[in-house]
């Protein structure tokens, strides 16, 4: 049951994040759920194997590197899925950074209650 209302969580903070961006757009509720799952399925499995191949210059970087890392997996989702359309890098870095906000703040008041 904890996935579910995770998932349910996940797919209000990609809703709210693309109502919020102008340079980013969702078709509809049930296109924020396929988002949400699919970023969940690219930050567990393709993640981790580009953080290790970028080891060094992200070491080197400080770990800036990460975010240019997180707005590419969220143009790779745009692409991948129809009805979800992010304009350019800017919008997809603003995009994760609303996205980790917006989630932050519900899975805050989900854990209050």
């Amino acid at each position: 049951m904890r996935h579910v209302i995770n998932w349910i969580i996940s797919t209000l903070a990609v809703f709210i994040a693309a109502m919020l961006l102008p340079g980013v757009t969702i078709a509809s509720i049930w296109t924020a759920f396929v988002v949400a799952v699919v970023l969940g399925v690219v930050n567990t499995f393709i993640r981790p194997i580009i953080l290790i191949l970028t080891l060094p210059i992200n070491i080197l970087s400080l770990g800036l590197f990460t975010l240019v890392i997180n707005a590419g997996l969220v143009l790779l989702t745009a692409e991948i899925i129809d009805g979800f359309v992010v304009n350019n890098f800017w919008w997809a870095l603003l995009f994760g950074f609303a996205v980790s906000i917006v989630n932050a703040v519900l899975h805050r008041g989900h854990h209050n209650k």
